[in-house]
């Protein structure tokens, strides 16, 4: 009798929880909000988890400076983010049906899902809480190009958020969060004295691959597309044409500067080994 009775009190606290979801937290109006939100905490939470872990199991993480080990812990936060955004980014332009030509009559530049606004919304809570911390630590965790790079992602992807345009090419954009794992790899190797490894260097050529397609390749695939389908891009809000148009350009040059650094940086790496 007991146990029914905890199991019955268990399940009713289940569905308020769940109903306290679903009509608050993940209401259609309240999702912008809630997802920046929680974007926010788990960029906090993954920080301090990373910041425990890391004492316990890595020696070398003590012996680091303080600004070195702010910098390791923010750099497991922006891997944990560019996992999630990346796959829900890949998942919703080439696996859903949501942008596809044949599947509905709404123009592509003003489709969105519940799903597809919370992911751009915990995407805007990180790029809050990074730039946040890039400016508290300037220029410690990142120079000005990563002040101007965050800050028009930001700008970019919370537009997107709130009025549900371009979506599509907001989520083309943030795929190429795809190579972050590796940068941030690559730093955390570079820490640990590991520069002369054989995984420093199949790190640097993966990092060459991942850029290549997904921050150079994948931006001319989008500016195609864009192209292709700018009678509806012209249907968009004027600030939203803007963006679909200088958002790219300008994350494109940027990443053709730093592809140029990557190629010199292997091109150094392969030669020392010869």
């Amino acid at each position: 009798m007991l146990a029914s009775k905890e199991i019955m009190k268990f399940k009713s606290y289940q569905n308020q929880a769940n109903l306290f979801v679903k009509e608050y937290l993940l209401a259609d109006p309240l999702i912008p909000y809630t997802s920046i939100i929680g974007g926010i905490f788990a960029c906090k939470m993954v920080y301090d988890l990373t910041q425990l872990f890391s004492t316990i199991h890595f020696k070398s993480y003590s012996s680091l400076t303080k600004i070195q080990r702010i910098e390791w812990n923010n750099r497991a936060m922006s891997t944990i983010h560019a996992i999630f955004i990346t796959s829900m980014s890949l998942y919703l332009v080439f696996c859903s049906n949501l942008y596809s030509d044949s599947q509905s009559a709404e123009l592509l530049t003003e489709r969105s899902t519940a799903l597809s606004t919370f992911a751009l919304g915990v995407s805007v809570g990180y790029f809050m809480a990074d730039l946040g911390m890039i400016f508290w630590f300037f220029p410690s965790l990142g120079g000005y190009e990563y002040v101007i790079h965050h800050m028009f992602s930001l700008v970019a992807v919370a537009y997107s958020m709130l009025s549900g345009e371009g979506q599509l090419y907001t989520y083309m954009v943030l795929i190429s969060e795809t190579t972050t794992p590796g940068v941030n790899l690559r730093w955390y190797l570079d820490v640990a004295g590991m520069k002369r490894s054989k995984a420093y260097l199949i790190n640097g050529v993966v990092i060459f691959i991942a850029w290549l397609v997904a921050r150079i390749l994948l931006f001319v695939y989008m500016s195609y597309h864009a192209y292709l389908h700018f009678d509806q891009v012209q249907q968009m809000h004027p600030f939203g044409q803007i963006l679909v148009v200088v958002v790219p350009v300008v994350l494109s040059i940027m990443n053709l500067i730093w592809f140029s650094k990557i190629i010199k940086g292997l091109m150094k790496t392969l030669a020392k080994r010869q």
